[in-house]
């Protein structure tokens, strides 16, 4: 049987307006190769994304205020809780971006490749 190689994409995607969770979705989706006929699960699809215009991302205050993200060092006490406005403060939309993109992706082998492929912009 002939392996078919697959052609890799560069998506380039504006963020201005949108809501941050239904852009991450479509990030990771373009990341994984699921808009691409010959998807596999296992393999890579080695598609890169590039997002423009991350700080004009369409965010409520309640969702900056409320929504929390842990992060655990694995030492007892280690266990810290930011909140969205933190996050954008010190590090800017771009991370919070990252963030959720992080998450959607399946938490496999692939998945630190898939992240290098992110460009983020602000």
């Amino acid at each position: 049987m002939e392996k078919v190689l697959k052609k890799k994409e560069n998506y380039t995607i504006d963020a201005t307006g949108k809501v941050l969770g239904r852009l991450s979705s479509e990030i990771a989706k373009m990341l994984q190769g699921k808009l691409e006929v010959g998807f596999e699960r296992h393999i890579g699809s080695g598609n890169s994304v590039t997002v423009l215009n991350a700080s004009k991302l369409k965010m409520t205050e309640k969702r900056k205020k409320e929504t929390m993200h842990e992060t655990y060092s694995g030492y007892p006490g280690g266990l810290k809780y930011r909140n969205n406005a933190d996050i954008i403060t010190k590090k800017g939309y771009a991370e919070l971006v990252r963030l959720a993109v992080y998450g959607m992706l399946p938490g496999n082998r692939l998945r630190a490749p898939m992240m290098k492929k992110l460009t983020i912009e602000e």
